[in-house]
């Protein structure tokens, strides 16, 4: 259904509109045996009693049986204190069908790792892994015919995953890809609370056969977490603000949108997890806060809710270099898809197959002015202003992303639910850089020396906007060795987006150096960037520390998608990145889990031979 968009437009004054997007542990406590044997009241002493007393002392056989206990009974029967206190009631051994078990073959090929993310497949093994070819490709003997089954899957192989209990995972959802696949989806949880940035899927083919799982198992995971929760939620968001320094109030704007609807600029959400770092366990409360002044936000913050410390804190924005783009266009002419109203024309794009719109707006510099600005416009539908430049790029490429991933995946936005595409150009003073934060994109203009407009470079956009992509699938975390995968990812689809060489930002970064660029797909060496495991760089998770190194050590994923892409092409490429990103990818994956979801998708795709190129090129860079 078609929205009307004249209702849209027409609805406030549009020169000044302003418009936001929002974007078990269960304890078992068993019953104690209760020692039962009480001694009888009475003993009879007496040797000799008159015929009449014995008469009465008689107690016939049946009552006798019931209440005689031998000493060997009473002492089964007695449980001392210190026995009950170390009793553990243990679950009742349940049948599983051996069909189940996962085969020797895969067994003996992988294990769960202790932390991050782990990947386990049914296929045969590659160079640089030890095992052999696993049957047929399958984990295990028995098929899968609903999620129940998966759930008997986990019970049969509780040894390997060292799972505390099936219980543990909660069922998210399941999902049946244009291959016929279902991918079943589970969150880990202690006591009913959810393991955060954790999930763990199982993936079945058409047939029924369990082929790969893949996720954060979590085997050193305790049964219990401390359940004090001394602070609130209340008390968290105030940690939260106060940590980053920022005011709230000053964050929390509200503003009035084209629709006549008034929004906040701010959106926070707080949710008590168990925060998990280097084997640690913690009840938390995981505070999210989605911002636009006085500088763009998108923190995750965990706020320990025993004694309200601060255990971790980053900010998503994501960049394009941590030193920022951005300055002028190129000059060149675009065809645009604008939108007529009341004689002027908008940077509205309504003609794309998708609920939302693509739209660009103008902030005019300044921290001062709120996301995302006002409407771009020209009464003449000619663009040609200097001004207007930045605005006509970021709306060009916006809409050439949309399409790129339209036409190759049939994905509608980002979100693949048709979500408005924002951008705002002109963010802050000579601002070097741009990033997407959370629900928008924003693009500074750059100081002219290091940057020009970083909306002009097509290759950054789509980088970006691949982050967008990224949040609302596998959700990289934003931090060593998945940070760098998260800009990879964003990398490699930067270059599928615009495919003219291996360069990214080639044509904002030092726009008075020719031949320069951000980074390079084929050789990360010349940009400051390993491109072997040799060469790993082991970085602070800080902001200083660039997290962990995630815009330094993507050259050694970024150099294996080159060789990758070599090997078998483009179009083959893509889909199995997209594919590797959207189905197999959890959000603490690492180097060799991308390596083992890139060739599990290979051979999902295209068959074992193309999954053989992929596991070369990972190869030649370390990751094995």
């Amino acid at each position: 259904m078609k929205r009307n968009w004249k209702k849209k437009l027409g609805t406030v004054a549009l020169s000044t509109a302003l418009l936001t997007s929002q974007a078990a542990f269960v304890s078992a406590e068993g019953e104690l045996k209760e020692a039962a044997a009480q001694a009888q009241e009475e003993v009879v002493t007496e040797e000799v009693v008159t015929e009449e007393a014995a008469a009465e002392e008689v107690v016939t056989e049946e009552a006798a049986a019931e209440e005689v206990v031998t000493e060997e009974e009473a002492a089964e029967e007695v449980v001392t204190e210190e026995a009950a206190a170390e009793e553990v009631v243990v679950e009742e051994a349940e049948e599983v069908d051996s069909a189940w078990k996962i085969n020797s073959q895969t067994g003996a090929k992988w294990k769960v790792k202790e932390k991050g993310s782990t990947f386990i497949k049914g296929n045969k093994g590659e160079k640089g892994q030890k095992g052999k070819k696993a049957k047929n490709g399958k984990i295990a003997a028995q098929k899968v015919k609903s999620e129940s089954d998966v759930r008997e899957f986990f019970k049969a192989n509780k040894e390997f995953f060292k799972m505390n209990s099936v219980d543990k995972m909660d069922f998210i959802q399941s999902e049946t890809d244009d291959l016929g696949m279902t991918h079943y989806t589970y969150q880990p949880n202690i006591q009913d609370i959810p393991i955060d940035q954790s999930k763990v899927i199982v993936h079945v083919n058409e047939a029924g056969e369990i082929v790969a799982v893949n996720g954060e198992f979590h085997p050193e995971a305790p049964k219990k977490v401390k359940q004090s929760k001394e602070i609130s939620k209340k008390d968290a968001r105030e940690t939260a603000w106060d940590h980053i320094n920022i005011d709230r109030a000053e964050a929390d704007i509200t503003v009035n949108n084209l629709e006549g609807n008034d929004f906040d600029t701010l959106t926070e959400t707080t949710e008590l997890v168990v925060f998990h770092d280097d084997g640690e366990y913690t009840l938390a409360y995981h505070v999210e806060l989605q911002f636009s002044i006085p500088e763009p936000g998108n923190w995750d913050i965990w706020v320990n809710a025993e004694n309200g410390d601060v255990l971790q804190a980053t900010n998503k924005v994501k960049e394009v270099a941590s030193t920022g783009t951005g300055t002028g266009v190129l000059g060149d002419t675009k065809s645009l898809n604008t939108f007529l109203y009341n004689n002027t024309y908008y940077l509205f794009d309504t003609t794309k197959p998708m609920d939302g719109v693509i739209q660009t707006f103008d902030l005019f510099g300044g921290g001062q002015f709120n996301l995302p600005g006002s409407y771009v416009t020209d009464t003449g539908n000619t663009f040609v202003d200097e001004r207007q430049k930045a605005a006509v790029d970021a709306h060009y490429y916006a809409g050439e992303v949309f399409d790129y991933y339209y036409d190759t995946f049939g994905r509608e936005s980002y979100d693949d639910r048709g979500a408005d595409i924002t951008s705002s150009v002109h963010y802050g003073s000579n601002y070097n850089n741009a990033g997407w934060t959370g629900n928008q994109m924003i693009y500074g203009d750059g100081d002219g020396s290091l940057f020009t407009y970083l909306s002009g470079s097509k290759d950054v956009v789509g980088h970006e906007l691949t982050h967008a992509v990224i949040d609302t699938t596998a959700d990289l975390v934003y931090e060593n060795q998945p940070g760098a995968l998260n800009e990879s990812f964003a990398d490699v689809f930067g270059y599928f987006v615009d495919d003219e060489d291996w360069l990214l930002g080639e044509d904002i970064y030092t726009p008075n150096r020719s031949g320069d660029a951000l980074r390079s797909l084929s050789d990360p060496t010349d940009y400051n960037q390993p491109a072997h495991m040799d060469n790993f760089r082991v970085l602070p998770n800080t902001r200083e520390g660039d997290w962990g190194g995630v815009h330094i050590n993507s050259g050694i994923p970024n150099k294996a998608a080159y060789h990758t892409i070599n090997a078998i092409g483009k179009s083959k490429a893509e889909q199995i990145y997209y594919r590797a990103l959207t189905v197999y990818l959890t959000p603490y994956s690492e180097f060799d889990n991308a390596r083992a979801a890139l060739i599990q998708s290979a051979e999902d795709l295209y068959g074992s031979s193309t999954a053989d190129e992929i596991a070369a090129a990972w190869d030649s860079v370390g990751v094995y």
